[in-house]
Formats: structure tokens, C-alpha cells, sequence
């Protein structure tokens, strides 16, 4: 990030609110993630409508990460850009709690989405921003999100039940407003994102690698029953008759271990591909039984206690398939390989989780969508298997990109 701030800014001035930014962000977050199909679920949605709704993100953010971007580098001031999403995102997210028809609900959700889908990412690189300069570390204030996303979805449930009607809409204009002042207490700050700009010759020389290209289609088959799972599984727990207290315990639990499982997993993980791979597979058919155990699961308190798992299952993932893409090609084309990945593995199949998930769960139920999960799951762990075998008997060397002719 180019440096355009006074050097002499005390860290202390910016150490708490930075903090307090984080929390509130991440607070925000959960509850849009956690309750949000409920409220869709009570104004009378069905799972096919909702999930149709909900894949609506994946596809603005598609749109909306590289607006934002390009007006945050352009005005060299990510401060501002951010702020402008938090309030446009207050005053969209009251008038979705307001509109009454359907037309007007999906108008109104997509300008949500475009405010709301960037949003962490911006607030990431802010904080990159500010400490750069200071020795801190971004791992602090990544736990003050995480601590911010446990503590709101611990205590959301009661109160949006004991509010009323017009909770979630109360509780989220709240906490996004606390967040909205812990940016007003930064000083200003004049950096770029710094991110690097993809190109569509990289694109097209990234899926040019055949290794890369089927790590991405075998990762979209694991990740696509995960993300049905994150849209649906509030709707799971309503259905075996829980209460919003118990599916902010669930999304607790999600988060609770996953800062340990980072931490574990950068200590001890190697950096070599092979190992790596057989991670991911192992990781995978994790994920499998993860699926299969939500299919049999009969009671909310089931599903809390397998929701555990998600530590290991999608920080494992998480972790692993970001280092193998930066092995898998060649330096000059990771940030494009990253992109791809990200693409494929957020947005994509985001889009089909909303609807393909919608649809298996509205017309057959939720053992029918986790078995399905099962199966995309296991089939993607044995590509996985499959090229742990490959690369272990022929090896394997990231090839350098050919120069383009004229």
C-alpha cells in the first residue's frame, strides 16, 4: 500500500476503535448470516424463494468487489469507501425490513448486497492499512472479529425474541451503527488496497494448467455443499423446532475453534504439495461424514454438536486450498489463480447453493440435500485422491507462462 498517512500518528489513538471496528463489523455479519432466513421464513418465503433470494449475493458481489475496489484506489482512501458502505448499507437494510412486496423485497436486497458483500474485505484491508506501519499483527484484530461474531450470535437469538417483530431489523441497525462510530474515532488514512490488478491473458493462462483447473472443479463440488449448508442450516434447526438462541449457539460453535485450527494448522502444516493434497483429501471425506452425520441429525442439539466440526472441515479447507494455489502455479500467476479460486469457490457456487439448495430442500427436505452433499463431497475427495496419487508418482513443477504472440 502506497504510504500517504503522517508516520507520527500514535497507535494508540487507533489500537481500540480499530478493535471496536472489527467487532461491530463482524457482529453485524452473523446476524444477516444467522437470522436473516428466519425473518424471510416469518414474512412467509418458502426454502426455494429464500434460497433464490440469498443467491442473489454471490452474484452482486461478482460486480460489486471490483467497484469498490477501483473507487477505493482511485480516491486512495479505503477510510471513506468504507463508511460509504456501512451507510448505505444501514439505509438499504432498513428499507428491506420495510417494503412489502416481493418485487420491492429483491430490488431492495440486491442493493444490499452490493454494500454488504465487500464489506469484510474492505474492512481487512483498512486495518492492513493502519497497522503496516506499527509491528502489530492483523492476527488481533482478526480475533476481534471473530470474538465480535461468537458474542453477537450468542445473544442475538434473545433479544431479537424478546423485541419482537421488528428485532433483527433493531439489532442490526444497532450494532452496524456501533461500527459506523468505531470508524468515525480512525484518523484519516490515505492508502490504496494494493491489490493486484488480474488481467485476462493471466485468466487465460491460469486455466490453461490442467492441475489447476481440476484442483478448482474438484474444490467447487466440496465447497458447494458447505455453502448450502451456511444459507440452510438455520432453516434445519427452526425445522427440528429450535430456537434462535440455539442456531446463534450453533454459528458459535462454528467460529469458536476455528482461530485454533488456523493457528494449528500454520505450525504444523508442510509446505510441500503432496502432503498438502492428501490434507485436502483427508479434510474432504471430513467433510463427507460431516454431511452425513447433518442428514441423520434429529434434534437441534445434534446439529449444534456437529457443527464442531466446521473448525476442521472448512478451516482445514480454507487453509490448504490457499496454499496449494499459490503451488500449484507459477509466481507470476497466482494473484490470477487466487481470483479463479475465489470466483469458483465463493461466488459460483454460491449461486447454485442458493438455488440448487433451495430447490432439493423445498421439494424433498433436508436429508435429501445433506445425502446429496455427501455424494458431490466423496466425489470431489477422490478427484482429490486422485491427483494426490498422480503428483506423488510424476511430481509436479508450477510450468512458467508462455509469452503471448503477436
Amino acid at each position: 500500500m502506497a504510504l500517504l498517512r503522517d508516520k507520527t500518528q500514535p497507535y494508540s489513538t487507533i489500537k481500540l476503535p480499530l478493535g471496536l471496528l472489527n467487532f461491530f463489523t463482524y457482529g453485524t455479519m452473523v446476524i444477516f448470516a444467522a437470522f436473516f432466513q428466519l425473518y424471510l421464513l416469518d414474512i412467509g418465503m418458502d426454502k426455494l424463494e429464500i434460497g433464490s433470494l440469498m443467491a442473489a449475493g454471490p452474484l452482486v458481489s461478482l460486480l460489486a468487489h471490483p467497484f469498490w475496489r477501483s473507487l477505493s484506489d482511485r480516491g486512495r482512501n479505503i477510510r471513506v469507501m468504507l463508511l460509504m458502505m456501512m451507510v448505505g448499507l444501514l439505509i438499504v437494510g432498513h428499507l428491506v425490513f420495510k417494503v412489502n412486496t416481493y418485487p420491492m423485497l429483491y430490488f431492495s436486497m440486491m442493493l444490499l448486497f452490493f454494500f454488504q458483500t465487500p464489506l469484510l474485505a474492505h474492512t481487512n484491508s483498512l486495518t492492513l492499512g493502519y497497522i503496516e506501519d506499527m509491528g502489530q499483527k492483523f492476527g488481533a484484530y482478526r480475533l476481534w472479529g471473530s470474538l465480535g461474531w461468537t458474542f453477537v450470535a450468542l445473544t442475538a437469538g434473545p433479544i431479537i425474541d424478546s423485541v419482537g417483530q421488528n428485532g433483527i431489523s433493531l439489532l442490526f441497525s444497532v450494532t452496524l451503527m456501533l461500527a459506523i462510530g468505531s470508524a468515525l474515532l480512525l484518523p484519516t488514512i490515505r492508502k490504496t488496497t494494493n491489490t493486484p490488478i488480474v488481467t485476462p491473458v493471466q485468466i487465460r493462462r491460469t486455466l490453461q494448467n490442467k492441475y489447476f483447473v481440476a484442483f478448482v472443479l474438484f474444490g467447487a463440488l466440496v465447497s458447494l455443499p458447505n455453502a448450502i449448508n451456511s444459507i440452510f442450516l438455520p432453516l434445519f434447526i427452526s425445522d427440528l423446532g429450535g430456537t434462535r438462541f440455539q442456531i446463534g449457539v450453533a454459528f458459535f460453535l462454528s467460529t469458536l475453534f476455528e482461530v485454533g485450527a488456523f493457528v494449528l494448522l500454520n505450525l504444523f502444516l508442510k509446505k510441500k504439495l503432496t502432503y498438502l493434497m492428501g490434507c485436502l483429501t483427508v479434510v474432504s471425506l471430513l467433510f463427507a461424514l460431516r454431511w452425513d452425520l447433518m442428514a441423520g441429525a434429529t434434534s437441534p442439539v445434534q446439529v449444534i454438536l456437529i457443527q464442531v466440526l466446521h473448525a476442521v472441515t472448512f478451516g482445514g479447507f480454507f487453509h490448504v486450498g490457499t496454499r496449494l494455489t499459490a503451488l500449484l502455479l507459477p509466481r507470476p500467476l497466482r494473484s490470477a489463480g487466487q481470483a479463479v479460486y475465489t470466483v469458483a469457490l465463493s461466488g459460483i457456487t454460491g449461486i447454485v447453493a442458493g438455488l440448487l439448495g433451495g430447490w432439493i430442500f423445498q421439494n424433498f427436505g433436508p436429508v435429501v440435500m445433506y445425502k446429496m452433499g455427501v455424494i458431490l463431497t466423496v466425489i470431489g475427495a477422490i478427484g482429490f485422491g486422485l491427483m494426490w496419487n498422480r503428483l506423488g508418482k510424476n511430481g509436479y513443477a508450477p510450468a512458467l507462462p508462455q509469452p503471448e504472440e503477436d
